[in-house]
């Protein structure tokens, strides 16, 4: 091993290098993705609020440009068939590094259903022409909706039956073949119908949306899981294992291999198991005084949202989540919003009817920091004009303090 890494500096790596400080806050949404090498998008909000959150002075026309006029983020099924906000350079990696098996996966298990529900003694085929039928509709239409997709074309109006007994429910296919379509790097969601928070997706080819990334010469597996790997410890590394096969979906294998090939530092943590950085990371062998190099993250204080990639990006997460597990994620491992201060979770937050953002703090802090923590929420309430952001996954504290 190359040496350790403690919780302390780990921390301070977390808020310089997801631009949560002064000293390293990105300038525009483009840059805040690529800190985190994706941001979470499966609530639609989570993309703004982890915006805001990082680029100070950003507001929702700024991030609405960068995903829907620049396109410098594309919202895409990846790693752990989770939509991420991906930046249009990194597109290319995290199809041949994620989402190819992905499409291959869901491709395969939407044939057999189609096969065990009667709908056809052939899947694949059948699957094969639900993809071509929607693209070719996309082609001539523009964007749509799952649902004008599933009116105007017949073979997506058929069901499929999922579980047994008082557990079964009959479902169409429209929702699993958009899918593969995204999987598959075919199609991406444009524009929404509704507002900024809007959680309907409207699809459009990517070869529309996103010309020049959808002709990009496709990378060799092995090689994008290298590439991704390299992002993804650059950023939240040191990183064990388990973390990096939790935040991929890679098989245990795959990820073994991806970070042999870019060449991983394993380095000794405090408390779990060993863990990896970059061939070139500069904290190596330093002292614990000397790393990071965020000024003020010791005053740092940030409300981060639902999903957003720092509070998701390790499997283990005591160094920074302490004791807050339990009220602050669902039983599946969704987080919900956060209050961060100098790269620890110190508390919750939540909003009430009416739409005031509302805080509570899990453990003691000074009186300026409370003070901090009180602004930023007041801050936040004025950005989100009275919009109600409500996550898909609430979490213990959040139903507490929004009073559900």
């Amino acid at each position: 091993m190359a040496g350790r890494i403690t919780d302390a500096q780990r921390r301070r790596r977390l808020v310089s290098r997801h631009g949560l400080v002064t000293a390293t806050r990105p300038y525009d949404a483009g840059t805040a993705a690529l800190d985190v090498v994706s941001l979470h998008a499966t609530d639609p909000a989570s993309v703004y609020l982890s915006v805001w959150a990082r680029v100070d002075g950003v507001t929702h026309d700024d991030i609405d440009r960068a995903l829907y006029d620049d396109r410098s983020i594309v919202k895409h099924m990846a790693m752990r068939r989770t939509v991420w906000g991906v930046p249009a350079s990194m597109l290319a990696v995290v199809q041949a590094a994620a989402s190819d098996d992905i499409a291959t996966r869901q491709r395969r298990g939407l044939a057999r259903e189609i096969v065990k529900a009667g709908v056809s003694d052939d899947g694949e085929a059948w699957v094969a022409r639900a993809e071509e039928a929607a693209l070719t509709l996309l082609a001539e239409t523009g964007p749509a909706s799952g649902r004008e997709l599933s009116k105007r074309l017949p073979i997506l109006q058929a069901k499929v039956r999922y579980g047994n007994g008082r557990w079964a429910q009959t479902l169409g296919v429209t929702t699993r073949l958009t899918t593969i379509l995204s999987a598959s790097g075919r199609v991406t969601r444009a524009r929404p119908g509704g507002p900024w928070h809007d959680r309907q997706p409207r699809w459009v080819l990517m070869s529309h949306w996103a010309p020049s990334t959808a002709a990009e010469q496709t990378i060799p597996a092995d090689q994008a899981r290298a590439r991704l790997a390299d992002a993804y410890l650059r950023r939240f590394g040191p990183a064990t294992l388990d973390d990096v096969v939790w935040w991929t979906g890679w098989t245990l294998t795959q990820t073994r291999a991806a970070l042999l090939d870019c060449a991983a530092v394993e380095v000794r943590l405090d408390h779990d198991p060993p863990g990896f950085v970059a061939a070139d990371d500069p904290d190596v062998g330093a002292a614990d005084d000397d790393a990071g190099d965020a000024s003020d993250d010791e005053r740092s204080v940030v409300l981060l949202p639902s999903l957003d990639p720092t509070t998701m990006g390790w499997k283990h997460r005591d160094w920074y989540l302490g004791a807050h597990r339990v009220r602050l994620f669902d039983t599946y491992g969704n987080a919900g919003p956060t209050i961060w201060h100098a790269g620890r979770v110190i508390g919750g937050w939540a909003q009430v009817p009416g739409g005031e953002v509302v805080v509570h703090l899990l453990e003691p802090v000074g009186t300026d920091i409370a003070e901090i923590v009180d602004a930023e929420a007041a801050r936040l309430t004025r950005w989100l004009g009275g919009t109600m952001v409500r996550p898909s996954f609430p979490t213990p504290l959040q139903r507490e303090l929004a009073g559900a």
